[in-house]
């Protein structure tokens, strides 16, 4: 199978946004396209990653709205709904239209638009992705990550401190990325003193509400290098599943979905954790950077506390971890999240991320849905790697 690159690469502004779902997604779209150098006219394939725009919007139908919006009819149109890991499942999507030779050029643009909901009513859309079991009994994704965080910490005698620790990180990276929700660097005083959401998860240990969207364009190399030699290759991808019942798991501190699709991603990209050099994982939650660093095999289990506090995980550490700012700055729009994720390590392994840049050659983007209930993990290298 021929090598697969990723040709082009863009995000909108995160936030508070006045645009529609729509009107995101094409200006994600166009932008690929602009970094790509390709014809909307050349796309085979188009997908969008979206999660939720019939309960946040009342709007349908938007691949095939996008299609016409980017002047790229007659693609082949699909809607790609995996809740918050919509991004990854677009990603793991976009490389099978690739790898099976059904399409020469595909692009996925990833999108959401929430703010214009309430608090309340946005995580009721959201909390719908529960297992009815647990639902019924007031269980939502912050009272998951409250109980796991306790969990957590004092089956490993971890600080509360290092929690508040990855918000006071992914907030320092978080400024120097423009396209970021906040830009604003928190102390850890401040974090320990916000109000109380999900004992002992506090404000600051969330990610906000957020609008926006993000593109990739794929194409196998040798299409790829017939428009530019700036591009990365996507050299590892996997996805699994965890059960829906989260308190069926034999370990909630584990999830499974991150061990099985990220042992696919390094087994096709013939790669161990030891050689990624920067990550995104899925902060929606602090407690999830712990999860997820050790379920990918980053540290032993338990201990994946100790590399925020030894700063392995900064951005001038060993392993720097949501340069980007990770979902608790730079924002999470549902089905955008994960495709820029993979945005933020195709800047990084061209050597265009700014002030956010470190040395890498290889990055690895962790996608999670629910509460570990599906899990897509991408593994991407630079082309001099």
């Amino acid at each position: 199978m021929e090598e697969i690159a990723v040709i082009g690469a863009s995000m909108t502004q995160f936030g508070q946004r006045d645009a529609w779902v729509r009107e995101l997604l094409a200006e994600a779209g166009q932008a690929c396209l602009d970094d790509a150098g390709v014809p909307a006219d050349a796309v085979d394939h188009l997908y969008v990653s979206n999660m939720a725009s019939g309960e946040f919007e009342g709007q349908t139908g938007v691949p095939n709205a996008l299609a016409h919006d980017l002047q790229a009819v007659p693609a082949y149109t699909a809607r790609i709904d995996q809740t918050s890991s919509s991004g990854g499942a677009g990603i793991y999507a976009a490389w099978q239209s690739i790898a099976s030779g059904a399409s020469e050029m595909t692009l996925l643009v990833g999108g959401e638009k929430m703010t214009h909901r309430t608090t309340a009513e946005a995580t009721d859309v959201i909390a719908s992705l529960t297992h009815p079991c647990e639902y019924k009994h007031g269980l939502t994704l912050p009272s998951f990550a409250g109980l796991t965080a306790r969990l957590y910490l004092d089956t490993y005698d971890a600080p509360r401190e290092s929690l508040g620790k990855v918000a006071v990180k992914n907030h320092k990276n978080g400024v120097d990325n423009p396209h970021a929700q906040f830009r604003t660097e928190v102390d850890l005083d401040t974090v320990l003193d916000s109000p109380i959401v999900a004992d002992p998860l506090r404000l600051y240990d969330f990610c906000p509400i957020t609008d926006g969207s993000a593109a990739l364009l794929l194409c196998p190399v040798s299409v790829a290098e017939q428009y530019t030699d700036d591009y990365v290759t996507l050299t590892g991808i996997g996805g699994a599943t965890d059960t829906h019942v989260v308190h069926e798991r034999a370990d909630p501190t584990t999830m499974g979905g991150v061990v099985d699709s990220s042992d696919q991603a390094y087994e096709m990209a013939d790669l161990s954790p030891d050689d990624v050099d920067v990550a995104e994982l899925h902060d929606m939650f602090t407690i999830l950077e712990f999860l997820q660093f050790e379920d990918l095999g980053f540290a032993q289990k338990g201990e994946g506390w100790k590399a925020v506090e030894e700063g392995r995980t900064a951005r001038d550490g060993d392993l720097p971890i949501n340069t980007s700012g990770g979902l608790k700055s730079k924002g999470h729009p549902l089905g955008a999240s994960g495709v820029a994720q993979a945005y933020e390590i195709v800047q990084q392994l061209r050597g265009e991320a700014g002030k956010r840049q470190v040395d890498a050659d290889v990055g690895l983007a962790c996608n999670v849905g629910g509460f570990g209930n599906c899990v897509t993990t991408a593994i991407f290298e630079g082309v001099d790697a």
